[in-house]
């Protein structure tokens, strides 16, 4: 056992020594470069870019509520405003998230509101209209004291469902976002 400690010790010296010699003098080959740190991208910079609405004039002028329809696309994240078969108009959508898909199929509308409220999802809010709480579920979330819901803002709803889900003016993230409805520009 004594005859075997100073070799152990030489051979951590030596490790030791190599080590060091080869951290400042690359004795075992060349050293690999660190990779150089990738700048911080924003959130933003991973959301889809979304063209615009595009509107032919010309055929809008001949739009009739019984000459049209709307198509929606859930893969392309678009909606069209279409006569027969040409588009009048193009623009991007919302969908609904996974778990809360947008119905899809041949659905009529059942119902105009160009100032509808969600009677589900919105706000908290107190006697003088300040959000105490916002994003909030009617169905899960119960109340602070003092508060009362505020449904959120929907604008030009068309609602496609009887459980509610419709089309209407909302953000537009450039994926499915909603809780089921199709927003819109």
């Amino acid at each position: 056992m004594r005859a075997t400690f100073p070799i152990l010790i030489c051979a951590i010296l030596l490790s030791v020594l190599t080590s060091s010699l080869d951290a400042q003098f690359h004795l075992f080959g060349p050293r690999k470069p660190k990779p150089t740190p990738q700048p911080v991208r924003k959130a933003s910079e991973f959301i889809s870019r979304q063209a615009l609405v595009k509107v032919n004039q010309s055929l809008l002028k001949q739009a009739t509520p019984d000459n049209t329809r709307i198509v929606v696309s859930i893969p392309k994240q678009r909606a069209y405003l279409m006569i027969d078969d040409k588009i009048v108009a193009d623009g991007p959508i919302s969908s609904g998230r996974r778990g809360h898909e947008s119905p899809t199929g041949h659905l009529h509308v059942l119902e105009k509101d160009p100032n509808h409220h969600s009677n589900l999802y919105g706000d908290f809010v107190d006697g003088s209209g300040r959000t105490v709480r916002g994003g909030v579920s009617a169905r899960i979330d119960s109340a602070p004291s003092g508060t009362h819901f505020a449904g959120a803002p929907m604008r030009w709803f068309l609602r496609l469902t009887e459980e509610g889900v419709g089309m209407h003016v909302g953000i537009l993230p450039g994926y499915p976002a909603s809780h089921g409805c199709i927003r819109q520009s």
